[in-house]
């Protein structure tokens, strides 16, 4: 990186999951299934006798969803179209609590909390996920953007079904293919945190073989669950602009960190997931062309899985103490 930047890289827990984080010990099926009746078909016991769910399977990682949200997060209807993306609660909520940790720099304050804290997700999906978990624990304010006009109003409907959501979430249609930030952060408006899942591959097929790996990772195979009777579908569900776009990850990271430079005195700290650790050079070299003064690496754990958060921001330090200063004085 150029001179003046600063770098970190901030390596992965030992015990897994963020300390903050309410599933790091583990999921209690008894009380999840006392929660959510409708769980119960889809909790299995592993050979080694413990309960747990087909996590290959869309419709049980869905009823499991549901049943966490409604336990953690005081969301009482969750649901998405069929063949929409269905993530794992655990490590989208990962990626929160360490967003979090990166707004509490530079003295190691406690994370902000409350309204006032801006937030923008983008391709939040029908899922709603991270702006439901991010307002849920910390009380930020999000809007999520999104391609895909399904996906909107499934989100709002979630929205409207749930008064703990109410008045904390927007969603925005992202009406542009082409663009990421464009259209979507406004003239005069600010955001704390940008948060972005990339479409991780460059084609169906590429996607395909990564479910396929996925799978033999856990054991699974495309047969139909005894308990559902259905098969795994496509990395627990996700259309095309959910999974994959021309050039891959590292495409459209570049356009991200290329846009963010046009809003660079709008949001604080930008950030991304970053599937692919080789894709980290040129996502570093795209940060130095546009002149970013910081940038973060944060590594996370879920079970034998390593992931990454890369965030960058275009204010030093001084500058960040002072957009706390002036934004988050209540």
């Amino acid at each position: 990186m150029s001179q003046g930047v600063m770098v970190k890289k901030q390596q992965v827990l030992k015990n897994g999951l963020h300390p903050r984080n309410p599933h790091n010990q583990g999921y209690d099926f008894d009380q999840l299934v006392a929660l959510l009746p409708d769980l119960k078909p889809f909790v299995v016991v592993t050979p080694k006798g413990h309960h747990s769910i087909n996590f290959a399977d869309p419709e049980a990682v869905k009823h499991l969803n549901r049943a966490l949200l409604k336990q953690y997060y005081n969301v009482s209807f969750w649901d998405i179209p069929e063949g929409y993306l269905c993530p794992a609660i655990p490590g989208r909520a990962d990626y929160i609590h360490y967003l979090a940790d990166l707004l509490a720099q530079p003295h190691a304050k406690q994370p902000p909390r409350g309204k006032h804290i801006q937030v923008l997700d983008i391709g939040a999906g029908a899922n709603c996920v991270y702006p439901i978990l991010g307002s849920q624990s910390y009380g930020w304010s999000f809007v999520g953007s999104d391609i895909n006009p399904i996906a909107v109003n499934c989100a709002k409907q979630l929205i409207r079904a749930n008064q703990s959501l109410s008045g904390k979430i927007e969603y925005r249609l992202q009406t542009d293919s082409q663009k990421i930030f464009k259209h979507i952060i406004q003239a005069g408006e600010h955001f704390d945190l940008t948060l972005c899942n990339p479409p991780f591959h460059s084609s169906e097929a590429e996607a395909s073989a990564g479910t396929e790996r996925k799978l033999r990772n856990l054991n699974l195979s495309r047969e139909p669950s005894s308990k559902t009777n259905k098969k795994p579908t496509l990395n627990f569900g996700g259309q095309q602009t959910e999974l994959w776009c021309k050039g891959g990850e590292i495409a459209f990271l570049r356009q991200m960190v290329k846009e963010s430079s046009e809003y660079a005195a709008q949001c604080l700290w930008f950030s991304s997931l970053v599937s692919k650790k080789e894709n980290l050079p040129a996502l570093y070299q795209a940060l130095k062309a546009v002149n970013a003064k910081q940038v973060q690496t944060i590594e996370m754990q879920q079970g034998q899985k390593v992931s990454r958060i890369v965030a960058w921001s275009f204010m030093d330090l001084p500058q960040q103490l002072q957009w706390q200063q002036f934004r988050w004085k209540r």
